[in-house]
């Protein structure tokens, strides 16, 4: 089955059965299969730690609510977004199981969050507002306790957690809240040499047993991100990087989250292509400028190609040099991004005579296999990978392949802590 993200009606063929994918000017196609097979060897190597799926910033860019499915129907035990709205819009579209939201402002809204079962992280002032909403609701928030090891963002402070514990026993000795899990975010473990790393683990440690000591009984801690889960293997004792619940959020879509390391050396298969087809071809004489700013200029005659992806749909505009894939061949982008169009030198002259039919051929920024891939487009802007898939815009169509639901849909229907 296919999805689109926009009001179309997805066609069939004339048999009955599936149609191939709906063609638009642009597209961001997302496999659901891939996204299934790496959850799959995620779980494969986190076991027996529990796998949280996360799903924050619209799946990365790959569609919220159709990778949610995929990810709970692959073996996923929970789900995890940044914010409360996300964890709302999962809600909204049926999708069950556990689902922890965990960076919240005073406007966050925690009642309609604790009214749809969501979890909350909490790390210090939170603690009032939820255990005030679940007063107000007549029920019993769970939350996991955020410390913060050495990242410097959100968490509490190793000076205050003592005060937060304590407070969070207090609020689950009258019913308020349950504390179900305790938990940090590592700040360099895609530098898996970095000794921080294991201080960080060792100062988690530390801030459960002091969580314990208060009376909580945290069953879940959990740590690890992608490049964390992949750089468990190399220590000593990898349990103490996976504890009971790995917390990965690149990785589910085919992404490495190491410099040096691929994909496919993890075991995983990049989940989104973005393309569109070549929009113009012509002929320029050498010494023709391209794009604003005139910074390329060709040195000798050529055939130049127009390819309707800009920085508005999401290429990065400091992108002059990322790879497009067109009848088998990479080529650079030559001249600025601009906000609607890149431009591609194809090195030759002629080949914008009819014969050739470039005019309308695809062109990939990247995928998988043979096509570019999304780090090489970081490489080229001088940014991450995440960022690349996470930036696509709105304006370009989502069409999501292999969407059909299973049991799994709802959650795995595995027991809550």
């Amino acid at each position: 089955m296919v999805s689109v993200n926009r009001a179309d009606t997805v066609p069939t063929a004339p048999s009955g059965g599936p149609a191939p994918p709906p063609r638009f000017e642009r597209t961001a196609v997302v496999d659901l299969d891939a996204v299934r097979a790496n959850v799959r060897r995620i779980r494969a190597v986190a076991a027996p730690a529990r796998l949280m799926a996360v799903v924050k910033a619209d799946a990365y860019g790959h569609g919220a609510v159709p990778v949610a499915r995929a990810v709970l129907e692959a073996g996923a035990d929970a789900l995890g977004v940044a914010h409360v709205a996300e964890a709302l819009e999962l809600r909204s579209a049926g999708i069950g199981g556990p689902l922890l939201a965990w960076l919240h402002t005073v406007d966050t809204d925690f009642r309609a969050a604790l009214a749809a079962d969501v979890e909350l992280g909490v790390s210090g002032w939170e603690l009032a507002p939820v255990a005030e909403a679940a007063r107000a609701l007549g029920t019993t928030a769970r939350v996991h306790l955020k410390i913060d090891t050495g990242l410097g963002r959100n968490g509490a402070t190793e000076a205050l957690w003592p005060q937060l514990v304590r407070a969070a026993a207090q609020a689950e000795a009258e019913g308020l809240v349950r504390v179900v899990g305790v938990f940090t975010h590592l700040a360099v473990a895609d530098e898996p040499s970095r000794p921080e790393t294991l201080d960080q683990l060792e100062r988690l440690r530390a801030a459960v047993r002091t969580a314990r000591s208060a009376g909580l009984r945290p069953a879940l801690r959990h740590a690890a991100n992608s490049p964390g889960l992949f750089s468990a293997a190399g220590l000593e004792r990898p349990g103490d990087m996976l504890l009971d619940m790995v917390r990965v959020g690149v990785s589910l879509y085919g992404l490495s989250p190491f410099a040096d390391r691929s994909p496919e050396q993890l075991g995983l298969v990049p989940a989104m292509t973005l393309r569109s087809t070549v929009g113009a071809v012509k002929e320029v004489p050498a010494g023709q400028g391209v794009s604003y700013g005139l910074d390329y200029v060709t040195a000798r005659p050529t055939t130049l190609a127009l390819v309707p992806l800009g920085y508005a749909d999401g290429v990065p505009r400091t992108g002059t040099g990322g790879p497009v894939r067109i009848r088998g061949r990479n080529y650079p982008v030559v001249g600025r991004v601009a906000m609607d169009q890149v431009v591609v030198d194809l090195g030759a002259p002629g080949l914008s005579a009819p014969e050739h039919g470039l005019l309308g051929v695809e062109a990939v920024l990247f995928g998988a296999g043979e096509d570019p891939s999304a780090s090489a487009w970081a490489e080229a802007a001088g940014t991450i990978n995440y960022e690349i898939v996470a930036r696509i815009s709105p304006r370009v169509p989502r069409v999501h392949l292999h969407t059909a639901a299973g049991p799994g849909t709802a959650g795995r229907g595995g027991e809550q802590p």
